[in-house]
């Protein structure tokens, strides 16, 4: 998908990509308790033996509810558990208004870019 497409209200594209070992999930468009579900199965499963280091893309995220918000604390926590880190890029808006107002850059490490993300 590239810049140019757009989608559909409601929906959520998720494209999973790998970086130097770290799993980049680029994600495009609204997260609700309709389209959580594509966010959780693309999220590394739980292995403690992993040390999962992943990185959340939210630039191209324009709604995010409680549902989202539960989703990256679920995550956050399991990557914390596998020795791992999680870490949220390019949140704006509305997002970034909800991460802020529920406390979550509080918890999660948040960066304003993908590029800044990435770095170890």
């Amino acid at each position: 998908m590239d810049d140019q497409e757009k989608v559909a209200p409601g929906h959520l594209s998720v494209n999973r990509t790998d970086v130097d070992g770290i799993t980049v999930l680029d994600l495009r468009g609204e997260i609700d308790y309709q389209s959580v579900g594509a966010l959780t199965r693309a999220l590394p499963p739980e292995d403690p033996t992993t040390g999962d280091r992943v990185v959340v893309d939210l630039s191209r995220v324009t709604f995010m509810d409680s549902s989202g918000v539960s989703a990256l604390i679920a995550a956050h926590q399991a990557t914390q558990s596998a020795q791992g880190w999680l870490r949220l890029a390019g949140a704006g808006g509305a997002v970034l208004r909800t991460v802020r107002l529920v406390g979550l850059d509080a918890v999660v490490t948040c960066h304003p870019t993908l590029r800044e993300a990435l770095v170890p």
